[in-house]
């Protein structure tokens, strides 16, 4: 499908029911799979980048499986290959399957080369791959300099400080820490400059825990990771995905009633933060410990920092649009290196609803329209702005989603959901 015309919604009412986390999903995947014992996971998210992370693992020999609903991984309690095998990855646009598979085939043997998307050779990984080198990794370029793809041997990691810019992408560090308890020695990373997106390191630090790892870290700046074996924790659930949870919330928020399940006021990702968003520009939220449940009122404008939720804070971009008054989004400059230069993507494609806007290096401002205009949004193959724009058909004007399939990257029915809870004028 080329194109998908979504007509005018006057509201949105009813429920939605959250697909997995697409960070936990990834997460959970690599760590059964270095873990000692099978590990059963429910409610794991399907999709592009998923399957990606799938096809790798059972390209290196894991035994995958379903289980009804479920899938069990059992797990190689340490490096993903202890043999001289050599194996070709294909991970498309899927950076959560990317950088930790980088880090993680240091470990062990073997020889692999780590291919990707054409977008996926634009996004940067030398912070990730020098910290590796100095820690005795064997790394090659295989294209441009400090972009993928990669070649990567298996010689082992040795314990040690090393330090790892924080300023481009929380991944990096999840990745280093993901395998560091496989290091020869207690691995410490100090981040030079601030860290970006620490809600998501959270993520990574609570999961490793689940696992039997129990890494710290002291403000962000310094993280001890000791060595040891993740040991499967039986069962682990999967939580809905709260950056999905984003696009009904908002609707909501427009115009409409909606409870969202499969997330509450505890989730353990930080895009749960949105609600606070939400509650700052005057929606009524009722989170409990499962559902998040949003209620129309009259919205205004914010300016805030939302460095630490940069996918929900695209929503807040599009949300803007039904704001009295210039809401600024600061503190962003990370959006330029994800699936596409969000940050002149977003501003682009809000000019043409009608919005003034106001693009700064790291900032975004954006005014309203007076009245709405019907537009075609580009894409440029990223999910996340296919799903936030879909939230303009609620300014009375048809909008047409080119290149609509993106949204398979980390939810393939979400139009589906969309109409499910929508209502045409």
């Amino acid at each position: 499908m080329k194109s998908l015309t979504l007509n005018p919604i006057d509201h949105v009412e009813g429920e939605v029911q959250l697909p997995g986390s697409k960070s936990i999903s990834n997460r959970v995947l690599l760590l059964a799979a270095l873990g000692e014992g099978t590990t059963r996971i429910s409610n794991i998210l399907d999709s592009d980048d998923t399957r990606y992370m799938l096809d790798a693992l059972k390209t290196l020999d894991m035994n995958v499986t379903m289980k009804g609903r479920d899938l069990e991984i059992v797990g190689r309690a340490g490096p993903l290959v202890t043999k001289n095998i050599e194996r070709e990855l294909y991970l498309g646009m899927a950076g959560t399957a990317y950088r930790p598979l980088t880090a993680s085939l240091c470990l062990g043997r073997g020889t692999f080369r780590l291919m990707g998307s054409e977008r996926m050779a634009e996004r940067p990984i030398a912070d990730l791959v020098d910290a590796l080198r100095a820690l005795g990794a064997s790394i090659e370029y295989l294209g441009r300099e400090g972009f993928p793809p990669l070649r990567v041997v298996g010689t082992g990691l040795r314990g040690g400080n090393v330090r790892m810019r924080g300023s481009v992408s929380s991944q990096f560090l999840t990745s280093l820490m993901m395998a560091a308890p496989l290091a020869n020695g207690p691995v410490t990373v100090t981040v030079d400059g601030e860290q970006v997106s620490k809600p998501y390191l959270d993520i990574t630090l609570n999961l490793m825990r689940r696992f039997g790892i129990h890494a710290r870290h002291v403000d962000y700046r310094r993280f001890d990771i000791p060595i040891g074996h993740y040991r499967s924790p039986g069962s682990i659930h999967v939580e809905g995905d709260a950056s999905s949870a984003t696009y009904f919330l908002a609707a909501a928020a427009i115009r409409g009633r909606v409870t969202v399940r499969g997330i509450g006021r505890d989730s353990a990702q930080g895009d749960i933060a949105f609600i606070e968003v939400l509650r700052a520009m005057g929606a009524d939220v009722h989170a409990d410990n499962d559902f998040v449940e949003v209620r129309s009122a009259p919205l205004h404008a914010v300016d805030l920092d939302l460095n630490a939720i940069p996918d929900a804070a695209m929503t807040v971009a599009v949300l803007a649009l039904f704001a009295r008054g210039t809401t600024t989004i600061r503190n962003i400059a990370n959006w330029r290196v994800k699936e596409t230069d969000r940050l002149a993507a977003m501003a682009t494609e809000l000019r043409k609803l009608g919005a003034r806007v106001v693009e700064h290096a790291d900032a975004i401002e954006i005014t309203p329209p007076d009245r709405f205009t019907a537009a075609e949004i580009e894409t440029y193959g990223d999910h996340r702005i296919a799903m936030c724009f879909s939230l303009a058909a609620l300014g009375g004007v048809p909008v047409t989603i080119l290149d609509p399939n993106c949204v398979a990257k980390t939810f393939p029915d979400y139009f589906e959901v969309l109409a499910s809870i929508s209502r045409p004028r």
